[in-house]
């Protein structure tokens, strides 16, 4: 495990300095056309189609990354370590979601609410057009609050425990349910297989991430103890049962209010409002959401280290 975190360490400072440039190749895209690909084949049968489809994906995404791995590590140490590192970082997204806010951030800041509604709709699903600012503040928010774990830490998480293969592992289930795990007619039954792994994958990462985000930052009102206990209350309010850890420990450090009012597509949804703070959402917010993602990405680095540390040491002393 001492390895597996070394090699999170440098992608992690990789990702922070490089993030995923357009022009790359990602192999995010990849899995994506390929679960698309499959899911035109399969979606016949359902839910049996669903299973065997997810099955596939996740086996070819084994077969390849291990292949890898064991093929750079038999050629050099320096060589497999190398390969780790490379597919650890593009596996991970601090930098680009940061960046995302902030292409949010940046026209609100300069008053041109047009282009900050342009921007959001690149990053959410709602309708953006008659957007006020707390409402654009807010979609940025609960995106970087919501994809702190699925993006940043729970990579890390799988990562650390099975290398570069866990951590795309990971990915391509996560992958799988935001293009396949909807509760729509074409995908309820389909995507079901999807939308359940996803959420077993997430299940310890969110729940580790929404106490560490607790920990980075000093609440704007109420202390840290107290807040920590009204974590759980306010997660459970969101409709999936990993996102709102993220979403419920922002709004509560910033003491405002998420979720509430969106509109897909002129349909109107309302979703349960996460925190009870009272102070209103502007844009110095989104920069505040992205100040939390990146030192909890840190600290959730840090206690694997110390995670992977004590596993090494009971092994060798066994």
């Amino acid at each position: 495990m001492i390895v597996h975190a070394a090699a999170l360490t440098v992608a992690l400072f990789l990702d922070r300095l490089v993030g995923d440039p357009p022009a790359w190749p990602h192999p995010v895209r990849w899995i994506g056309s390929f679960i698309i690909w499959l899911e035109k084949r399969f979606n016949k049968n359902k839910k049996s189609g669903g299973v065997i489809a997810l099955l596939i994906v996740l086996a070819v995404t084994l077969l390849i990354t291990f292949s890898l791995v064991v093929m750079a590590w038999k050629i050099h140490w320096s060589t497999g370590f190398l390969v780790e590192v490379i597919l650890m970082t593009s596996a991970l997204a601090s930098k680009s979601l940061g960046d995302a806010a902030k292409e949010v951030e940046e026209p609100l800041l300069n008053g041109d609410l047009t282009e900050a509604r342009t921007k959001l709709s690149w990053i959410v699903g709602r309708d953006t057009a008659n957007l006020d600012e707390g409402e654009i503040a807010r979609g940025a928010i609960e995106t970087v609050a919501e994809n702190t774990s699925d993006g940043v830490t729970a990579p890390i998480f799988w990562g650390l425990l099975f290398g570069a293969p866990g951590i795309w592992m990971y990915k391509a289930i996560n992958t799988g349910d935001s293009i396949v795990g909807y509760k729509n007619e074409r995908y309820r039954e389909y995507g079901w297989a999807s939308a359940r792994l996803d959420d077993l994958a997430n299940w310890i990462p969110a729940r580790v991430t929404g106490v560490m985000m607790m920990l980075v930052k000093r609440p704007v009102a109420g202390t840290t103890i107290d807040l920590l206990k009204q974590l759980p209350v306010e997660a459970k309010k969101h409709p999936s049962p990993n996102s709102g850890w993220g979403e419920a420990a922002t709004a509560l450090l910033l003491h405002i209010k998420l979720g509430g009012t969106n509109t897909y597509q002129g349909v109107i949804s309302e979703r349960p409002v996460i925190g009870q703070g009272s102070t209103p959402l502007n844009v110095r917010d989104i920069g505040q959401s992205i100040t939390i993602m990146i030192r909890t990405a840190w600290l959730f680095l840090a206690v694997c280290w110390i995670g992977g540390v004590l596993f090494d040491l009971t092994f060798t002393w066994r």
